[in-house]
């Protein structure tokens, strides 16, 4: 694909802001990783041979009696006699880390929460599930919600701004009045009230957040289109009956791009910040769900295992630092005014 030569200085520049362009790898790098959970972290096998087949357990469920067992039921594969069973025909291979985010050990050398150890390398939480398995899952499903709402976010955010500046008049006063008001309501109480009257759940959580999130991006194009509707391209293009609909998409709305791909990967960060938030007050993702605001809590519900706040914290404060740092590069790179040495 051949650049044009402004996205070859917008690349240029971003690529100079070494912070925001390494931090932009290492995050991608982790969110690959994220992405493929459960071969990392599970409690079935990422693959089986028995006898001459080979199954993929962490795909596919598989009755006990398909490895010579004696239910029909679904095979527990940390069962020591199933794994004998498998082993005297064949092997397995097991993921780095042996637990998935659900997954209860029920042979801990002290009550849960138990301390890391080399079986479990962060130790478990309150109910002997393994911390390093649920941070891995909350990390994806952190990153994941707030992908999805900062893009439907975006989408009618620009849409709604690029129709109150565009056309401005009646339009504009009347949405400008609604998204003041709304804007002036207590966010987070309203939230609260809304996650405490739904049964809580990933959608209904986005589609909650969504009501706020999107009014951020509407001023800022507002005001890019109220200031390109009036250049003298624009003009042209509508005296020579170029339809209103071309003008904005083709015209116009590359001018506002550029304020909004700066601002998107802090709306991003904030999407993540409020759902850690309702996780931590209990009113996010339903009850065991891989959550780092639930994990939060629960370090904040026993003190004498510090081992649960110290890895949601960090986890958390690693991966908004590595946001903040692209999205500082993303706005050096649409800035017109730093060039590259």
């Amino acid at each position: 694909m051949v650049l044009s030569p402004l996205s070859k200085r917008r690349l240029a520049q971003f690529k100079a802001n070494k912070r925001g362009y390494y931090s932009f790898w290492i995050f991608l790098a982790l969110l690959a990783v994220c992405l493929f959970a459960e071969v990392i972290a599970n409690d079935k096998p990422v693959l089986v041979k028995f006898e001459n087949g080979f199954y993929t357990p962490f795909l596919q469920s598989y009755p006990e009696t398909t490895f010579g067992g004696d239910f029909e039921t679904e095979t527990d594969y940390r069962d020591p006699y199933v794994q004998e069973l498998i082993e005297a025909k064949g092997w397995i291979i097991w993921p780095l880390i042996r637990f998935s985010y659900d997954t209860i050990s029920y042979d801990l050398p002290e009550p849960a929460p138990s301390r890391p150890t080399g079986k479990n390398i962060f130790g478990t939480d309150d109910q002997g599930r393994d911390v390093a398995a649920r941070v891995i899952y909350g990390f994806r499903i952190s990153v994941v919600f707030g992908l999805i709402l900062t893009l439907i976010s975006s989408i009618i955010g620009i849409t709604a701004g690029a129709f109150q500046g565009y056309y401005g008049g009646k339009l504009d006063l009347f949405m400008q009045r609604v998204i003041e008001v709304w804007s002036s309501l207590p966010s987070l109480y309203i939230l609260i009230i809304f996650s405490a009257m739904f049964i809580p759940g990933f959608w209904t959580l986005l589609a909650i957040l969504l009501l706020f999130s999107q009014v951020s991006l509407v001023d800022v194009v507002r005001a890019e289109f109220l200031r390109a509707r009036n250049f003298d391209y624009v003009r042209a293009a509508n005296a020579l009956g170029v339809s209103n609909h071309t003008i904005m998409h083709r015209h116009v709305l590359p001018n506002a791009m550029v304020a909004t791909m700066s601002m998107m990967p802090f709306i991003l960060t904030g999407s993540i910040t409020a759902l850690t938030s309702l996780d931590f007050l209990g009113l996010g993702l339903p009850p065991g769900s891989p959550s780092l605001g639930e994990l939060l809590s629960q370090g904040k519900n026993n003190l004498q295992a510090p081992w649960l706040g110290i890895s949601a914290f960090f986890s958390l404060a690693f991966m908004l630092t590595l946001l903040t740092f692209i999205g500082e590069a993303v706005r050096d790179a649409f800035d017109p005014r730093k060039t590259t040495l």
